[in-house]
């Protein structure tokens, strides 16, 4: 499929972020005019100051943009925030705030993705999680991003929404104390010991290459009305982590479980289901674990 675009128009918020970085990047290289905006003083001119629950902040940056294509980022995501309140006002009323901003526009963008969480899943007691589970989400990131899923619900005569709910992925630039960084970094810095959980357990550890293919795949798409989980399927073991890193850096790494990192009744395997996103977008291939590794190692 070719996805070279031209005088397009992407508003990407919290561009400032692991995620927003990397999809910059990807989209500028297909054609796109890309714009964000972040939370913090810009570093450049086609990003915006703004935060999400300033109504009229968040309008006049549409306005100005007149964006044919938007991925909504922007988002309180730690999970151990303890701002309850904080949480609901970003991910909730400014996901509003920024979709009223483009309901109101002359022309309504192409294409909206607003990025929800495979958190809102909760536990379900199965190895694999599908879009026709009812969610039950156990802490307030997880609820404010199932709220925000059924606002958006309501603007779906008014614009040609699709919401993703990704599971784990990862790459470089990565903060560090997210798990697979965490490790990459250990073997960066050549140290002897690693603490870790559960070694054998599956978990999705997707590429962020990946994801922005995805993305642009979705933005291309004739989808719309869609909630869709963002995945590939692919269950990988923290030990097979650990084995490619060994054998990438060259020496091997002593692991020490941590019972404090270990789960009571955990599930060995936990992965989302693709089919309803390669009904959309066709098949996934995602890129081997290893590549993934070497260029978080190298970069």
């Amino acid at each position: 499929m070719n996805q070279k675009i031209t005088k397009s128009r992407l508003l990407i918020t919290g561009i400032a972020g692991f995620t927003g970085n990397h999809l910059a990047r990807y989209f500028t290289a297909l054609g796109y005019e890309v714009y964000g905006t972040t939370i913090d003083e810009p570093c450049m001119p086609e990003h915006f100051r703004c935060d999400l629950r300033d109504r009229d902040a968040i309008r006049s940056v549409v306005d100005q943009i007149q964006p044919t294509h938007v991925i909504h980022l922007a988002a309180i995501s730690f999970v151990g925030e303890s701002n309850a309140s904080l949480i609901y006002d970003v991910n909730v009323i400014g996901s509003c705030n920024l979709l009223d901003a483009l309901a109101g526009l002359p022309k309504a963008p192409q294409k909206v993705i607003l990025a929800s969480s495979a958190t809102v899943y909760g536990d379900q007691g199965s190895e694999v999680l599908d879009e026709s589970m009812c969610p039950r989400p156990v802490n307030h990131y997880g609820c404010s991003k199932l709220v925000m899923e059924q606002m958006a619900s309501t603007y779906h005569s008014k614009l040609p929404i699709i919401i993703t709910r990704p599971f784990n992925y990862t790459g470089p630039g990565q903060e560090g104390h997210f798990l697979i960084p965490k490790i990459v970094n250990h073997f960066k810095e050549r140290k002897n010991m690693i603490e870790l959980g559960n070694l054998y357990v599956e978990r999705e550890f997707n590429d962020i290459r990946d994801v922005c293919e995805i993305y642009a795949k979705l933005l291309s798409s004739d989808a719309e009305g869609e909630t869709l989980n963002l995945c590939t399927g692919r269950g990988v073991t923290l030990l097979s982590v650990i084995d490619r890193m060994n054998e990438i850096a060259g020496y091997e790494i002593e692991v020490t479980v941590n019972p404090a990192f270990v789960r009571p009744n955990e599930i060995k395997r936990l992965v989302g289901s693709v089919d309803h996103l390669t009904s959309l977008i066709g098949t996934i291939k995602p890129r081997p674990i290893r590549d993934t590794l070497l260029s978080m190692y190298e970069a």
